[in-house]
């Protein structure tokens, strides 16, 4: 297989606050890994570290085979969605202007281009087409979750990161986007690191499934492998909530 992430006994801490002890994890190209684990357990921190927001103090991240310590950080990242918990949109921009961000870094668009992309990507999220002339101001707050997400695939990246992308959606709504990211994904075999609290949604959408605790990776497997054969007693409560 075709290892696309590489973290190699990285370990990340803000001041004297350690927050990943020695992870090593590879990834292979086209896999959908969902990460899992209460809160302060260093899930975010290691997405952030993908993504070179966070530098390891111990250890090397190498994405498709290059180091992010020797790479051009700001051309990684434009083939690297990463979608939040919020969203985080920019508040000065429409929301087509949002979405087509990135897209029109990596190339020249037309007006056309920009409407027709924002409105294949709005409605992938199932939001209607009419919002793309909105601010973020003028969204709801699950609203805003959707462009966010629709900001991240916009330009097609090979790597997708997203941090409980989809917790500030209703449940109806979110089974809806569940679907549609597993399709999308299978259809273009982008590589997913999907956070979730959510036991339920990491075994829906996860071909592997890591479990996290005290910035440790705990365990990981299918989940067939975890039901089967969980590592001690905090796994079975993690699985069984």
């Amino acid at each position: 297989m075709n290892k696309v992430i590489e973290i190699r006994d990285c370990t990340a801490a803000y001041g004297e606050n350690k927050v990943l002890d020695h992870v090593s994890l590879h990834i292979d190209k086209g896999e959908f890994v969902v990460i899992i684990g209460p809160s302060g357990c260093g899930k975010t921190t290691l997405l952030k570290m993908i993504n070179g927001l966070v530098a390891p103090v111990e250890g090397e991240v190498k994405i498709k085979g290059e180091s992010l310590a020797d790479c051009d950080l700001v051309a990684m990242r434009r083939s690297i969605g990463y979608a939040v918990q919020g969203a985080k949109l920019f508040p000065h921009k429409r929301v087509e202007e949002n979405i087509c961000y990135v897209p029109g870094l990596v190339k020249k668009m037309t007006a056309e281009d920009r409407r027709e992309l924002a409105g294949r990507m709005l409605e992938l999220v199932q939001l209607p087409r009419e919002l793309a002339s909105r601010f973020p101001s003028q969204l709801s707050g699950g609203q805003k979750q959707r462009v966010g997400i629709a900001r991240a695939i916009a330009a097609k990246p090979d790597i997708l990161l997203m941090d409980e992308p989809f917790g500030a959606v209703d449940e109806i709504t979110r089974k809806g986007l569940q679907e549609e990211l597993l399709a999308l994904q299978q259809k273009t075999g982008m590589t997913v690191v999907f956070i979730t609290h959510d036991i339920g949604e990491a075994f829906k959408l996860g071909s592997r499934i890591l479990i996290m605790k005290e910035g440790m990776i705990w365990q990981e497997g299918m989940k067939e492998e975890l039901l089967r054969n969980p590592r001690d007693g905090f796994v079975k409560k993690l699985l069984d909530r």
